[in-house]
């Protein structure tokens, strides 16, 4: 029978907003059904205002129920670092897991990796990425210090284990465990009910882009792709539903040069979790035209809904997306898009991806990531 743990999850959380917070809390609240203490230690300040892109960095939602989290880290301030390792260390945890996901973070989490670990206690890295979407200088100088002061790590997708390895030269042990199912956001509702509550036209099928707005998640090659002429007869509209994260200009103008304005449903305000169901249940098909990626959560929030998809085969995500079980993999490109969306529609491919959905969607259970954390734990203390 598995020992149980005293487990401290150092990342993103409420009062914070969006997905690595939700991510986060949702593994918190499995460990603890599988009979571990957790606590969850976040930050008091995670991005100074000026380089945070959206207009909030906060929930407006009530706190999570049942999970301990605790505002303690300053990501800025390195006698913060020292004296939230020492608080940690007092702990006494048996297990540390450090949520990556940007260069900026890892000297804050290096240091407090640093003290807090102990011969009793194992240092976890649970990577989002590695190398982000958008490098920086930061990238080269700062992820080493991270990786460095780490015992073991779980990629969720081989790209990500690739890119670990880069900064690793010690080879420590290392698992793949797929982005588990977001399966907080409620149960399904109709499509009639979802685009209703939306305040769309009954009369339009829908085609979905969901989540924050930047460059590498190629919006601009999903437009050019829905300006294809042959999509024109299926009487669908796109629903854009996320904040921009850069200037939204040019997404705007591409819109208008392209003819576009009547068939698209702009809704690019930070959308709540309480609303998130209703995007997805009112949508056939659900795109991701990335431009690069690691993984996504997107495709765990179809997955949640029995949502067919489309995504690019770029990093990982044709891993998650197997073609022609759960939806499409196409090049990066408008006419490859257009293409698999016209074939959608004409060939009534919903049913079909429904089907394979909800096969497939029994891989990425929650319980499969934390007892592959907890697997790689085990292996570290023998």
């Amino acid at each position: 029978m598995q020992e149980k743990l005293n487990i401290i999850i150092i990342g993103t959380a409420y009062p914070f907003r969006g997905g690595l917070a939700a991510f986060n809390e949702r593994l918190a609240i499995q460990l603890q059904n599988d009979g571990h203490k957790v606590t969850i230690f976040t930050f008091n300040l995670q991005y100074p205002g000026f380089l945070f892109p959206g207009k909030s960095q906060y929930s407006s939602e009530k706190a999570p129920a049942n999970l301990i989290i605790k505002q303690k880290i300053n990501s800025v301030n390195p006698f913060n670092w020292i004296k939230v390792g020492k608080e940690i260390k007092k702990e006494a945890p048996d297990l540390i897991i450090f949520c990556y996901w940007m260069a900026f973070m890892a000297p804050c989490f290096g240091t407090i990796a640093r003290i807090a670990k102990s011969d009793k206690c194992k240092t976890l890295a649970l990577i989002h990425n590695m190398i982000p979407h958008e490098p920086s200088i930061l990238d080269k100088l700062f992820p080493a210090y991270f990786v460095n002061s780490m015992d073991g790590f779980v990629a969720m997708a081989e790209s990500v284990k690739s890119d670990i390895n880069h900064f690793d030269k010690l080879n420590k042990p290392k698992v793949v465990s797929p982005h588990p199912i977001y399966d907080h956001y409620g149960a399904a509702i109709t499509k009639k009910e979802a685009i209703l509550k939306l305040g769309l036209s009954e009369e339009s099928a829908y085609i979905l882009f969901f989540g924050f707005i930047r460059a590498y998640k190629g919006l601009d090659l999903l437009l050019r792709a829905f300006a294809d002429e042959r999509l024109r007869k299926f009487k669908i509209k796109l629903i854009i539903a996320g904040e921009f994260y850069e200037d939204s200009k040019p997404y705007l103008d591409l819109i208008e040069q392209l003819h576009l304005s009547n068939c698209i449903e702009l809704k690019t305000n930070f959308i709540p979790d309480d609303e998130v169901r209703n995007y997805f249940c009112a949508a056939d098909i659900v795109v991701q035209p990335y431009k690069n990626a690691t993984q996504s959560g997107v495709t765990q929030i179809c997955y949640h809904f029995n949502k067919p998809m489309m995504v690019t085969n770029v990093g990982g995500l044709a891993e998650i997306v197997p073609d022609g079980i759960s939806g499409y993999v196409v090049a990066p490109d408008p006419k490859a898009i257009a293409d698999k969306l016209v074939d959608f529609y004409e060939n009534n491919k919903i049913d079909n991806f429904t089907e394979g959905i909800i096969k497939e969607k029994q891989k990425y259970l929650w319980s499969k990531m934390t007892a592959s954390i907890i697997e790689l734990y085990s292996n570290l203390i023998k």
